[in-house]
């Protein structure tokens, strides 16, 4: 059983803070990702869990005691890192049991567990090879290993598929879902740039950015429910279309006047004093649907087609952001083409300065 607590926690260098107000109550059992843009401070926040990097203010917890003063190798934390760090002149086995080895467990314990982890990890045929006669997701696995053999409280991730190719990366990430459902009393925090491992491995998902916390929740409450226009263009691939507008209408259904002229309505309810009020609407690509009642009309001038779907680029208009439809199917002919789009009310959010007025 570990959980873990950050309650106001920050990180500075000198005068510089890079993190601040970090509060986060991560459960037994969960798998929390970390997710943000580059510079956000996710593996700065990682690393003041694992206690590489002191916190310069709050606290920080496991199972209710205090842990930031407490060295890394006390904390019950086993860390797997973007590079393997494996022992070149070792075997598996002897890579995976060096820890216990320092730790002085019994030759009799030191078997036990790593025969446990290489099952787990499916290693068995390869606990005599050294780390050169591997691919580099059976690497990563024994990296996985060394950590599971010393049955940490936490398990800390920093990006540990970064340095494998597209299918390794997908192969290995399934691997990793697997692992948390063999040990679902394990508590797993891990740092990505990948929004798809985010969205597939995740309980909740961190969204890191401006040097503090921008969501925390499901990956479908983030999915379907951004907080605001940075969560809403991070989370989802293509990112989120907004388009500028105005209120025209208030009530369950609202109205929105678009820059363009279009009139678009959203789920979104809003009140009578909203009428005028400057917003952006927020419509995903894959919602934008060809059938629906449009309110956006523009030449295509570039499409992707990638079997399942196609992908329409429209000419930018103004300076309005381009924006990007994703069809179902292949659709050969609608290069340079015009094709006016819409989108379900339910699928429309409505900003107003960055916030989604659904959590105002």
């Amino acid at each position: 059983m570990s959980e873990l607590t950050l309650s106001n926690v920050e990180k500075s260098y000198g005068e510089v803070k890079v993190l601040s107000n970090i509060n986060l109550d991560i459960k037994t059992g969960e798998l929390i990702v970390f997710v943000g843009p580059s510079g956000c401070g996710k593996s700065t926040l990682l690393r003041m869990i694992a206690g590489l990097e002191k916190i310069s203010g709050g606290d920080f917890s496991i199972d209710g005691a205090r842990m930031n003063d407490v060295p890394p190798a006390q904390r019950g934390i086993a860390m797997v890192f973007q590079s393997y760090a494996l022992y070149p002149h070792m075997t598996v086995r002897d890579n995976m049991s060096f820890a216990l080895k320092i730790a002085k467990k019994t030759a009799a314990e030191i078997e036990a567990a790593v025969a446990k982890a290489a099952k787990i990890l499916q290693l068995e045929p390869y606990l005599d090879r050294l780390p050169k006669a591997l691919s580099g997701g059976q690497r990563q696995r024994v990296a996985i290993g060394r950590s599971i053999v010393r049955d940490p409280k936490v398990y800390l991730f920093d990006e540990p598929l970064s340095n494998l190719d597209a299918a390794l990366r997908v192969a290995t990430r399934i691997e990793i879902a697997q692992l948390k459902e063999s040990m679902p009393n394990s508590t797993m925090i891990y740092v990505t740039h990948d929004q798809v491992e985010a969205m597939t491995l995740a309980s909740r998902i961190v969204v890191l950015a401006g040097g503090g916390i921008s969501q925390v929740g499901t990956p479908l409450e983030l999915y379907e429910r951004p907080q605001n226009e940075f969560v809403a263009q991070f989370i989802g691939s293509p990112a989120m279309n907004l388009m500028a507008g105005e209120v025209v209408a208030t009530g369950e259904i609202t109205t929105v006047k678009l820059a363009n002229g279009g009139m678009v309505k959203s789920a979104v309810p809003t009140r009578a004093d909203d009428i005028g009020l400057k917003v952006n609407i927020g419509v995903r690509p894959e919602d934008l649907l060809a059938s629906a009642e449009p309110f956006f009309e523009g030449k295509v001038a570039i499409t992707e087609a990638l079997g399942e779907v196609t992908l329409l680029y429209y000419e930018q208009q103004g300076d309005d952001a381009q924006v990007v439809a994703k069809l179902p199917g292949i659709h050969k002919d609608l290069r340079h083409s015009t094709l006016a789009l819409g989108a379900d009310p339910r699928k429309v959010h409505v900003f107003a300065n960055g916030i989604n007025l659904l959590y105002r």
